[in-house]
């Protein structure tokens, strides 16, 4: 007790960045493995919240927590193999029950904890449709999504539901844990586009250990002065494996920032590593725009950035313009615009297929659009003259990766086509959808990741999704080309436009454009519309319908990317009340 009488605050120190154990890069047969070796060292996770420290978690004290709780599970006497859906905030219980599972031979499922747009409803039609998907047996949640949870296991087969306080009651068992093997399911990843019924990849350990060591040892070259932040969601590949499974596969130490909290305040972000002097950071391009955009001027100067060696940026197309406009502003803070790492990756292939090389920094390849729309060739054009596109760097060593046409035949450099990628770190197919894996994942072991792009000089360019091609007489559109059109208006900002095609009149495709608007005047608006109508007409010869929706309408997949797919099924839902109001008005 203190000398005024009360208890002495208790102070919360963070995890160390340097080890008191040497680093070993990912060569552990199981993520068991990786907690036992990390729990022998100093390093952790810890998690912050208004500026301040609120969680150290050392990854010894996760292991002795974890097996605790892995005993509790095991009391339940479940299947080995039996799925635990985990809905997954950013705090300590979201790794502790992570772990429990890997220790009890369970299956771990992250599950979003975003209610978004679409409200109450939407979000527990989300989780009830991923309970059902993954067949979970188990789910748990912390005391805010109590709600949402009971309604949305209604139907589905779990067993056991609740906080996780509810889970630390169950009795300890007196079995012997046997943890998950290197050839049994590591965990289900839902992939961020999943639409209508939900697909979860299936990764095994060995396939995720492969890609930690990947990454450990190429793409990030892991040091042990090496510190990680990260805002991002457990429950979207890059926030699970490259901010989770990634950074305890190298034994460092990392910092949380809660996903929604860096949502209002992106600043935080910035202030958290130069606070911890952190090297190491990932986000997908918007969440490096929207720093650009809030961060007071008047800050920069407090920022220290000098010691971030890796800007990861990936996970959606990359705008150059967004990584330089950033680049540009926290400069005099230290930061340095070679630390870009451009990357690409996927669920299906655990997260990295591929990244560029360190101190790179962004390169662009700025392509000739008609010869890209009209003849699918990348051709390169003087710097600001074209169309730009991002370099990602080679593939992962031990993984292949080809462009094909639409007959499978292999493209040689510049030649845009399906990326294909082979390798140990792929998906074992989408959990009980054996028709959509067969869709995806031939027997050869080729995933059709459905993107496209090109090679050159042994680096992969994407240039969009292949389900996202607009075929208009016969021409290719490239749904960002309208869009980067769009949002260089100047009432506009990046991701304020989605681009699609529907189904006119005559059967032919149409493009459509939604853009973000944040007017009411309708001279204004009639005035955007012209110009967009009319730009789009003189540089890629298309007549676009565009409408005008309000801001934050568009919809975005759980990882924050923009749904091309659901904006166009929200535009046919409008357009067919429409329909309906004239057809009754006229009577």
């Amino acid at each position: 007790m203190s000398a005024d009488g009360n208890l002495p605050t208790r102070i919360v120190a963070a995890t160390p960045t340097i080890n008191s154990v040497p680093l070993r890069p990912g060569d552990f047969a199981s993520l068991a493995e990786v907690l036992d070796y990390a729990a022998t060292g100093t390093t952790g996770a810890n998690f912050y919240a208004g500026g301040k420290l609120v969680t150290a978690l050392p990854y010894a004290t996760l292991r002795t927590q974890a097996i605790e709780l892995a005993q509790r599970l095991a009391s339940l006497e479940l299947p080995r193999g039996a799925r635990v859906a985990i809905v997954a905030e950013t705090n300590a219980d979201f790794l502790r029950f992570f772990f429990a599972c890997q220790y009890a031979g369970l299956v771990p499922v992250a599950v979003p904890s975003a209610v978004n747009l679409g409200g109450h409803d939407a979000f527990v039609l989300k989780l009830r449709g991923m309970l059902q998907a993954s067949d979970a047996a188990l789910a748990v949640a912390s005391e805010t999504f109590q709600g949402f949870l009971g309604e949305a296991v209604r139907d589905t087969n779990v067993v056991m539901w609740g906080e996780p306080s509810a889970f630390d009651a169950l009795p300890v068992a007196g079995a012997t844990l046997e943890p998950i093997g290197p050839d049994e399911v590591a965990y289900l990843q839902f992939t961020s586009g999943s639409t209508g019924t939900p697909k979860a990849a299936v990764i095994t350990e060995r396939a995720l250990l492969a890609n930690l060591r990947g990454s450990i040892n190429h793409g990030l070259v892991l040091r042990e002065d090496d510190r990680f932040v990260s805002w991002l969601p457990f429950y979207h590949d890059m926030g699970l494996v490259g901010c989770l499974l990634t950074v305890m596969g190298g034994q460092r130490s990392i910092d949380y920032l809660d996903t929604r909290e860096f949502a209002m305040r992106p600043r935080r972000w910035l202030e958290l590593m130069s606070e911890s002097k952190a090297t190491i950071a990932y986000s997908p391009p918007f969440g490096y725009d929207m720093c650009a955009r809030r961060v007071r001027p008047g800050d920069i100067a407090s920022y220290d950035l000098s010691h971030w060696r890796i800007a990861g940026i990936g996970a959606e197309p990359i705008h150059p313009d967004v990584a330089l406009k950033f680049a540009e502003l926290l400069a005099p803070a230290g930061f340095d615009a070679k630390a870009f790492v451009p990357s690409y990756g996927m669920a299906e292939a655990a997260l990295a297929v591929s990244f560029a090389p360190l101190r790179g920094g962004m390169v662009v390849d700025w392509i000739d659009p008609t010869d890209l729309s009209d003849h699918l060739r990348a051709t390169p054009v003087a710097e600001g003259q074209g169309t730009p596109f991002v370099r990602c760097g080679p593939v992962l060593p031990e993984h292949e990766l080809e462009i094909r046409d639409d007959a499978g035949h292999s493209l040689a450099d510049r030649h845009v086509g399906k990326i294909l990628v082979r390798g140990p770190s792929v998906m074992s197919g989408y959990y009980q959808q054996p028709e959509l894996s067969g869709d995806v994942l031939g027997a050869d072991g080729w995933l059709d990741t459905g993107d496209i792009g090109y090679l050159v000089d042994g680096e992969v360019v994407i240039t969009g999704r292949h389900k996202d091609m607009i075929i208009v007489n016969g021409r290719n559109i490239w749904p960002q080309e309208i869009e980067r059109i769009v949002e260089r208006q100047p009432e506009l900002r990046s991701q304020d436009a989605s681009a699609f095609s529907v189904p006119g009149p005559t059967g032919a495709e149409i493009a459509v454009v939604v853009v973000q608007c944040n007017t009411d005047d309708t001279a204004v608006r009639v005035a955007l519309v012209q110009r967009i109508r009319r730009e789009l007409l003189e540089e890629l010869g298309v007549d676009c319908l565009i409408e005008l929706v309000p801001r934050h309408t568009l919809p975005r997949t759980s990882s924050g990317k923009l749904s091309r797919s659901a904006t166009r099924k929200g535009y046919l839902e409008r357009q067919a009340q429409e329909q309906v109001l004239r057809v009754a008005g006229s009577r």
